[in-house]
Formats: structure tokens, C-alpha cells, sequence
């Protein structure tokens, strides 16, 4: 039997970014819900990163369930779960709540009614002051970004509802449902984190 387990290039990457971040948000106890776990490295990381808070992984899609699965399995982290199937479009989630939620990559490469949804649910599960961190491709600053074009065009031709968001329209977008932005590091080089905040 093959291993399932899949490796994406951008772990190794920002890894360290999202684990410096997640210091300075994640509460000392807890479930935290990763939102498109895609290969499963982030949630065994940071799972080891953080043995006291319990670690949610979650995909819509079913072949990166198993290399989620995969993971966790050989990881043999008693914190980390094994992966939900879920799609953030679609209320209510498959969980009624969370300590922190976690997304990476997943907004540059999706509709623009994904953000919306991720934004909705972490209204709906998040205690009053809990983060949901974002971390991806993001236009932070007014400057055009040669890099940050570059990348757009690309997921623009790939998918034409995919794109690199900016920081302006995720707060606005963010703040009509109650999050507001925390704190902003990284940015207008490509990928940004992004830690919001339930409460105004």
C-alpha cells in the first residue's frame, strides 16, 4: 500500500512565518480549526508546536483528506485530529465551535465567496476576542507589487475568479461581520499573515 501523504513546496517555506504568528494569537488552551489543510504538513507542525491545544485539520477535497490523514497518522500526535470534510460555503460547519481558526493559501486560490464564507463561519464559531489568522499572497501596501502582479495574472488566467485579495477589501469584508484587524505581518513582498479578531 502507497503513502498518501503529499508535500507541497510553499511548506517549508512559511512554516516558520505562520508558527511566529501563531505565538503571538493562539490561547494557551484550546481547539484550533484549520481551514484547508491541504497536504496535512501545517497540521502536524503546528500540532507539535503547540501540545497543549487541540488541533482540527479540515478539506473539502478527498484526496487531501488522505494525505491529511497520512500525516496525523505517522505523526502520532495525540493533539492533532483526524481531518473533517469541509466546505466553507456551506453553513452550518461540521463543528459548532473553535478556539482559533487557521487558514493558509486558501484566498488567492479560491472565489472571492470563499473568503466571505471563511469570514461567516469564524463569526459564528469563534469565542468574543478569538483569531482567525490568515496567511497567503496579499496586497498590504499601495504600491503595485511586480511579484504580487505576476502571481495574479497567473491564478487569473488559471481560474478567473481566483486572485491576489488586498488587505483594504479583507477588512471591509471582515468588519461587515464582525472581525476586525489585530495585526498585519509581512506583506508586499508576497505572502502576508493576517490576524483578525471576532469582536469590533
Amino acid at each position: 500500500m502507497g503513502d498518501a501523504r503529499r508535500s507541497a513546496p510553499s511548506f517549508e517555506g512559511n512554516r516558520e512565518a505562520i508558527l511566529a504568528a501563531l505565538r503571538r494569537a493562539l490561547p494557551a488552551r484550546g481547539l484550533v480549526l484549520e481551514v484547508a489543510s491541504g497536504t496535512g504538513q501545517h497540521a502536524v507542525y503546528l500540532g507539535a508546536a503547540f501540545p497543549a491545544l487541540e488541533w482540527q485539520p479540515s478539506e473539502v477535497d478527498a484526496g487531501a483528506r488522505a494525505s491529511i490523514a497520512a500525516w496525523v497518522f505517522s505523526s502520532r500526535l495525540r493533539n492533532v485530529h483526524m481531518p473533517l470534510e469541509l466546505d466553507v460555503g456551506d453553513a452550518p460547519w461540521p463543528l459548532s465551535e473553535a478556539d482559533a481558526i487557521l487558514a493558509v493559501d486558501l484566498l488567492h486560490a479560491s472565489h472571492w465567496d470563499v473568503t466571505i464564507g471563511l469570514l461567516a463561519g469564524a463569526r459564528v464559531l469563534l469565542p468574543d476576542g478569538g483569531p482567525l489568522i490568515v496567511h497567503g499572497p496579499l496586497r498590504v501596501g499601495a504600491p503595485r507589487v511586480a511579484r504580487l502582479d505576476a502571481l495574479d495574472a497567473a491564478l487569473r488566467a488559471a481560474h478567473p475568479s481566483w486572485g491576489v485579495r488586498s488587505l483594504q477589501d479583507l477588512s471591509s469584508a471582515a468588519a461587515k461581520r464582525g472581525l476586525r484587524v489585530d495585526e498585519v505581518s509581512g506583506g508586499d513582498e508576497v505572502d502576508a499573515t493576517v490576524i483578525l479578531r471576532r469582536g469590533r
